[in-house]
């Protein structure tokens, strides 16, 4: 029983029970008992067939059960009661809504996968003013994240490098101190490769300095080619347990056999794949103004222009040993977007744009992206107008085969949400196959075009029974004074335009324990980018609805029949018990 206080005299009471199965788990296991009061294993095993479309021994799951529930011997049971049967089903340890194995073919080239990636990995916070450090880096690398991004800048003496957003008042953290702990924690999560894009602003001397740190801290782990010009990448299982370094190789090597160039000039040259700390700064002070249009793909290198670069002739060496530790190479594009995204037979490259630039190009030249990344690597970042560490839709990057959609992983919201979401894929490892429509040629070399008409594949049929658990992770007061809370479920599919939509359930008054027992069909042209968006709200007359929690999952890897899906926070942390129970049936 629940007591809330309406005043200093008076009190109200509401009855806080148990959890009961919802009417159809009642219906589902009277059919498949035969009417009796308890299920065996066989008839748990036809159950698991028919309706949870799985062929697993019904005898291990009962097992499972009853020592999990009941805490008692395999000897002593061996079958299960109505509760039983429904606390297995409202099970995420026992019943998920998707695997936790990597279920993939892992053997494509690395440019056939959407990889989890961060921007700017080693912020706290903002953009402008948080601190550096690499605890954010450790956080994203334990979840999965296998793209890290470091900006290193010279020290104030000029004699060590330093990791921190250029120019913003951002305090620095040691390269090497980032450096032992992506070491440490690259692969807590997962087997497969972690690729550090650097955004380099140093002098050829620190270049070397930083090819010494990285092949001290990494040995053997880095992933060094052999040949200068990869003309297809190794796939992520032949680079398992294996550290890439992404960046453009120095100018200074690049430039060795030419006639004394101007440093300076080198420095100032325009170029697409630059993710400009400068820049990002100017476009903050254009924010607070008002102007919200900056595009950083297109303008000046960022570094300092104060700083003495040698000559290419006194540098070669040191130029050299950096040169070839990068596995994937930021190519300099010259002239237009369209230019940059042809293709060359004999190399792999990679280019950056900002997500403004993507839509312009997807607006224009869609098919030119999708032709580009069946080959290379596309890295999308966030437009430097996004001092709060806030995101961007991702779909749009992902449906033109971005495969490095980079995120600031320290903030949150719906669009990292759905970051989260599409690599909780295959079973979490951060690589996730592109589906083959993207990667298919036609005849006529003809490619998937977005803007194209797209018919039906299939309809997802989702139910929403019941949910529990807020009333173990949170205090009795947390959502109401006065009552208990009055939830509703918001749902919806987040994917190409034709298949995006928000549905809600009905709101139930003052329960702890709501069952909705509402059901919804979602249409999908593009079911392989689909990610069904669950979100859970209390209903408050006077103020905002207060949240309650969220997750979004991968509508491809959705495993049919009745599921318990757990929530997560507004931050994208699992609660210890909230989660609803759900059923999924493709149409």
């Amino acid at each position: 029983m629940a007591n809330y206080r309406i005043c200093v005299c008076f009190q109200r009471r509401f009855k806080v029970g148990e959890a009961v199965p919802p009417a159809e788990v009642r219906d589902m296991f009277n059919k498949y008992s035969e009417g009796g009061s308890h299920m065996s294993g066989n008839q748990l095993r036809k159950f698991m067939c028919e309706v949870q479309g799985e062929n697993v021994e019904g005898e291990e799951v009962v097992e499972q059960v009853i020592q999990k529930r009941h805490h008692i011997s395999r000897f002593a049971r061996h079958n299960l009661s109505l509760d039983d049967f429904h606390h297995y089903l409202f099970s995420p340890q026992l019943n998920p809504p998707i695997t936790s194995q990597v279920n993939q073919d892992m053997t494509a080239p690395l440019s056939h996968y959407f990889i989890y990636t961060g921007h700017n990995s080693y912020l706290t916070g903002n953009q402008l003013s948080s601190d550096c450090s690499d605890i954010p880096i450790i956080k994203a690398l334990n979840r999965g994240v296998r793209v890290v991004e470091l900006d290193i800048w010279p020290n104030s003496n000029k004699d060590d490098v330093h990791v921190l957003h250029g120019r913003t008042l951002t305090t620095p953290v040691e390269l090497i101190k980032c450096l032992k702990s992506i070491k440490e924690h690259a692969f807590t999560a997962s087997p497969y490769p972690v690729i550090i894009t650097l955004e380099d602003h140093l002098t050829p001397d620190l270049q070397a300095k930083v090819a010494e740190m990285l092949m001290q801290t990494f040995g053997d782990m880095l992933f060094c080619p052999n040949a200068e010009n990869l003309r297809e990448f190794p796939s992520p299982e032949e680079l398992k347990y294996r550290i890439l370094i992404s960046t453009k190789p120095p100018k200074e090597y690049l430039e060795a056999k030419s006639i004394s160039v101007n440093s300076k000039k080198l420095m100032k040259s325009k170029d697409f794949d630059e993710d400009d700390s400068g820049k990002e700064a100017n476009d903050v002070a254009k924010t607070q103004n008002g102007d919200d249009t900056g595009d950083s793909d297109t303008n000046q290198q960022s570094d300092d222009d104060s700083y003495d670069y040698c000559s290419p002739e006194l540098c070669p060496s040191a130029a050299s040993s950096y040169k070839r530790l990068i596995a994937i190479h930021a190519g300099k594009p010259k002239g237009s977007l369209k230019e940059a995204l042809k293709v060359e037979n004999d190399k792999v490259r990679r280019l950056s744009l900002s997500e403004q630039s993507l839509e312009k190009a997807a607006e224009s030249i869609g098919t030119n992206l999708i032709r580009f990344t069946q080959k290379n690597f596309l890295r999308v970042y966030p437009k430097g107008t996004r001092f709060n560490s806030s995101n961007y839709k991702p779909l749009n990057g992902w449906v033109h085969g971005a495969q490095m959609v980079a995120f600031n992983m320290q903030g949150y919201g719906k669009y990292l949400w759905l970051m989260h979401g599409m690599f909780r894929s295959n079973g979490g490892c951060g690589y996730v196959k592109k589906p083959n429509f993207l990667m298919n040629v036609g005849p006529n070399n003809e490619v998937f075009n977005p803007k194209d008409g797209l018919s039906v594949k299939k309809t997802l049929k989702v139910k929403v029974y019941m949910g529990d658990g807020w009333r173990m992770d949170f205090k009795q007061t947390h959502f109401d004074l006065y009552s208990p809370p009055d939830f509703y479920v918001r749902i919806g599919i987040a994917g190409v335009p034709a298949d995006e939509i928000m549905k809600k359930t009905k709101i139930l008054e003052d329960n702890w324990i709501p069952y909705w027992e509402e059901e919804f069909t979602f249409p999908l042209t593009v079911p392989e980018l689909a990610l069904l968006r669950v979100e859970v709200n209390e209903y408050d007359m006077s103020e905002s609805d207060d949240f309650a929690g969220q997750t979004c999952l991968p509508v491809s890897e959705l495993k049919q029949g009745i599921r318990a899906v757990p929530l997560y926070s507004r931050k994208g942390e699992k609660y210890n018990s909230v989660r609803l129970l759900m059923r999924f049936e493709f149409i």
